[in-house]
């Protein structure tokens, strides 16, 4: 079972991009009560949304090209400000990157609650991209492998002492399995393998 964190929230900085509005004052309440920094922008965000911690959007007037990261790739948890629930508007913010949502209009609560599920989705979201990365890794290296012990069985070996060559060749050059089996792989797809593959 994944441990929920409840992030320190005093000092982040909140960035609330959204037409002047009421919505915005009721927000920036609610976010200065609890102890964020607020900044406001619209229609885009510029540079500063790359220092904020928190970013607060609007989805109904929300569009393509006003964060400065592609669709979804924010480097922060995003909260989606919904007035209205069409369903375009609303893939339309899940497209975005939204992390959690607010509904409009904003009152007097709501703010603490969406920022916790933001930062707990947004953690969740970069774990699960570092893990199928390392999945994605390892099963390269594994295919590295495979070809590697392919290449030293074409030499006249059999496939169980090409494997404890490129063991005593990975010993020998003090690098790890994988990386001894990527560099016999790549001196034989760049140029002449016989000074590695003779190891």
């Amino acid at each position: 079972m994944r441990r929920i964190r409840i992030p320190t929230l005093g000092g982040a900085r909140a960035l609330i991009l959204h037409r002047p509005h009421p919505t915005v004052q009721a927000l920036s309440r609610q976010l200065s009560a609890i102890g964020l920094q607020v900044q406001e922008a619209w229609p885009e965000a510029g540079p500063e949304a790359l220092a904020a911690d928190y970013v607060f959007f609007d989805a109904d007037m929300g569009h393509d090209g006003m964060f400065p990261w592609a669709p979804g790739q924010s480097p922060m948890p995003m909260v989606a400000l919904i007035g209205s629930e069409a369903p375009g508007r609303i893939e339309w913010s899940l497209r975005a990157g939204a992390h959690a949502q607010l509904l409009k209009p904003v009152g007097d609560n709501g703010a603490y609650s969406a920022l916790l599920i933001a930062r707990d989705a947004f953690d969740a979201q970069k774990a699960l991209s570092a893990e199928i990365a390392d999945l994605k890794r390892r099963l390269d290296g594994r295919q590295t492998v495979v070809r590697a012990v392919t290449l030293l069985a074409a030499r006249g070996k059999t496939e169980e002492q090409a494997y404890t060559q490129l063991r005593q060749m990975a010993m020998a050059w003090r690098i790890s399995f994988e990386d001894a089996a990527a560099r016999i792989v790549a001196s034989r797809d760049g140029g002449p393998d016989g000074e590695v593959l003779d190891g």
